[in-house]
């Protein structure tokens, strides 16, 4: 990015999805391991469908919000595949995922940080 000091929304989520596709691809995770991919994914997909869409910033950001809490809420019912998580097996279910639940923190900490 060099000496800019401003990022437009889509350089933005573009930077989010290249750190996603790294920790993809360090960590070998997909979206429905249990894992912050089953935040991530979704939510930047959604992200950039609704900035397409011609959504508000302010719109977008709180969307993301919701969509990472309603995704933190779907790991619950799932059984992790990849993680520490995983050794527990069936147990995992009944759970929300600790990855994604920081992912969820970690987007709406943006989203308050860009709100002022």
């Amino acid at each position: 990015m060099g000496a800019r000091t401003e990022l437009s929304l889509e350089e933005w989520l573009a930077c989010l999805e290249e750190g996603i596709a790294g920790v993809i691809a360090r960590g070998k995770a997909e979206q429905g391991d249990k894992t912050l991919c089953d935040v991530w994914v979704p939510v930047l997909h959604e992200a950039k469908k609704n900035l397409q869409a011609g959504m508000s910033p302010s719109l977008l950001l709180n969307t993301m919000v919701q969509d990472a809490a309603t995704a933190v809420d779907n790991t619950i019912n799932m059984q992790a595949k990849k993680g520490r998580a995983s050794y527990l097996g069936a147990r995992s279910v009944g759970h929300q995922d600790p990855g994604a639940t920081s992912s969820w923190l970690m987007i709406k900490a943006m989203q308050e940080g860009f709100a002022g």
